[in-house]
């Protein structure tokens, strides 16, 4: 599977923004997907994570702030961020697994290839 994502830009603390992620194939309703970010000078953190079911997983510090879903009709997975923080600034990157709620990226075979979003206080 090829992952796309698209949606980062430059949005002030306490803004929203919305991030996509387009798969190839016909088979992307039977993938797990995520979002993780990569902050520069770290390590590469999971964000979120939904199942081929629709179940949802999120990190601590993005809990009640961003919102996962997916349409498979639509072979998308969706991130939206609300009340952003300067310490969301990231590259934020869509990934696909055949296995579900999945927390390590190197459980991850696929991946897109990253958009930044910053977060300007």
């Amino acid at each position: 599977v090829q992952l796309q994502a698209s949606g980062g830009g430059l949005v002030q603390a306490g803004g929203s923004l919305g991030l996509s992620c387009a798969a190839s194939g016909r088979t992307f309703r039977s993938y797990g997907m995520g979002w993780f970010r990569q902050a520069p000078g770290k390590e590469r953190e999971f964000v979120t994570t939904i199942s081929s079911g629709g179940s949802t997983y999120y990190a601590d510090s993005v809990k009640g702030r961003f919102t996962i879903s997916r349409v498979n009709a639509k072979n998308t997975v969706y991130l939206q961020m609300n009340s952003l923080k300067p310490e969301d600034t990231a590259v934020y990157y869509c990934a696909a697994s055949l296995g579900n709620m999945l927390i390590m990226a190197s459980e991850y075979a696929y991946w897109g290839q990253g958009t930044q979003v910053t977060v300007s206080s």
